[in-house]
């Protein structure tokens, strides 16, 4: 069993030393401290994980001796030795957090099944305060949340991570795209190299060619030194593109060409370089759009996108938004030195109900807003500023619905499940477009890749 170090705490030498007997008898190592003095030194060093505890000892009472493990935090479970005159002293006990009690004279199997039981305890405990500690502020990889959806991007993450083939992840803007690439090169071989992230959207069309492969000084205006380059920084780890279907498609060519490779070139030198980089990409396009269009090489997609990992939107992540919030409003109460402890149930449910068309950012955001400009303990609906007034209402059993916003006449049955309405939505709109799902995604507010996903789904 894990954990068999037994302290036993007892000033009466001839019953320590029987105690001591019949857990070795059962394969438990026990340790003597005469004290409760010596006994809270013996705790301290963490060896422990039950303990017999003699309520009368010639220093202090049992009582203090859990008082004190309980105040410094000593991660151990008592097992109480007592006369049967002082039962409620002991039950006493238990309320301060005391496992159990024997009584004197114990008998054998009595005392080792307590001590065993006492044993399984705190190892169910510790289980226990290790996946409360997980599941507090970030629940896995970065994230917070534990909808089904969210529970999927875990288990991919621990998935491809391993691998060393090329990830592209997609999801609308602020679904926590970094945060995915940062967990796949954390929980990947080459955590211990560096991770590199460079936004293609945030850096000039002229510029971009050099901030992944580098340049020597005077290649070009400006550049008045040499520039190592995302890509040999990455050497060993890993390189996150992000808004990679932002580049420009001269560049596309030089990006598939280094990955075939594995050689950098940089600006102006005619030395090569040969690196090894995994390569994560992101978008909050959909990718076959932009090859469709013509803004992105289909043989790049093809080389990125072997292993695809899809974020969820906000709104399809069940109750994560409640619980994101949270997160959010103890970590930034504590830095505002404001006193909210939490969301009263209608600020919860709009929290539910609200579409947040940004995502987490947008999520993140409204909940600084709220710290910085009030100060109370519960955040109500009014202090969260987002109107959940046109949302659906329960129109009832056998009602009708009709639909011309955006110019798509429609009517619909509310007596059918939720998700015929959404495809009888979807479709339309498409059909109101000319069959373009760009511009019925534009429409809905949906992102391209949730309707094509949507439209596999139903074929």
């Amino acid at each position: 069993m894990t954990h068999s170090n037994i302290l036993i705490i007892e000033d009466t030498a001839s019953i320590a030393l029987v105690f001591e007997k019949w857990l070795k008898k059962s394969g438990m190592h026990a340790t003597i401290a005469g004290t409760g003095t010596e006994g809270i030194e013996q705790l301290r060093t963490g060896k422990y994980k039950a303990v017999l505890l003699d309520l009368d000892l010639p220093d202090m009472k049992g009582q203090q001796v859990v008082k004190m493990a309980k105040e410094e935090g000593l991660d151990v479970t008592f097992v109480i030795v007592t006369a049967s005159g002082s039962i409620n002293i002991a039950v006493e006990a238990m309320r301060m957090g005391a496992y159990d009690f024997l009584i004197k004279p114990a008998a054998e199997e009595r005392l080792v099944t307590t001590v065993r039981n006492a044993l399984e305890r705190e190892v169910i405990q510790s289980t226990v305060k290790e996946i409360k500690k997980r599941s507090s502020k970030k629940s896995k990889h970065g994230f917070t949340g534990s909808s089904l959806p969210m529970i999927a991007v875990y288990r991919m993450i621990d998935s491809i991570a391993q691998s060393k083939a090329s990830v592209f992840i997609t999801g609308e803007s602020g679904t926590g795209k970094e945060v995915c690439a940062q967990s796949i090169h954390d929980a990947s071989p080459r955590k211990s190299s560096a991770f590199v992230p460079l936004n293609c959207a945030a850096i000039p069309k002229d510029l971009i060619e050099s901030e992944i492969f580098g340049h020597k000084a005077g290649a070009f205006t400006g550049a008045t030194s040499d520039r190592t380059g995302a890509a040999i920084t990455a050497d060993g780890g890993t390189l996150f593109l992000d808004e990679i279907c932002e580049m420009d498609l001269n560049l596309q060519s030089k990006l598939l060409r280094f990955l075939q490779t594995g050689i950098v070139q940089k600006v102006g030198s005619d030395k090569q370089t040969r690196v090894d980089v995994r390569i994560l990409c992101a978008t909050n396009r959909d990718p076959m759009v932009e090859v469709a269009e013509g803004r992105f090489r289909e043989d790049l997609y093809y080389r990125l996108h072997v292993l695809p990992l899809q974020l969820p939107a906000l709104r399809e992540r069940e109750g994560d938004a409640v619980e994101i919030a949270k997160v959010f409003l103890s970590e930034m109460s504590e830095e505002e030195g404001k006193s909210f402890v939490g969301f009263t149930e209608e600020a919860e449910n709009a929290l539910l109900t609200y579409s947040w068309p940004g995502n987490i950012r947008e999520l993140q955001n409204t909940i600084r807003k709220v710290v910085i400009l009030n100060d109370a303990e519960y955040v109500t609906h009014d202090m969260l500023g987002i109107d959940t007034s046109s949302l659906p209402r329960n129109l009832g059993n056998n009602a009708n619905a009709d639909f011309g916003e955006n110019g798509i006449p429609l009517s619909v049955n509310l007596n059918q499940d939720f998700a015929e309405i959404e495809r009888h939505v979807i479709e339309a709109a498409i059909q109101h477009c000319n069959n373009s799902i760009p511009k019925a995604s534009e429409m809905l507010k949906l992102s391209p890749s949730t309707i094509y996903r949507k439209k596999e789904g139903w074929e």
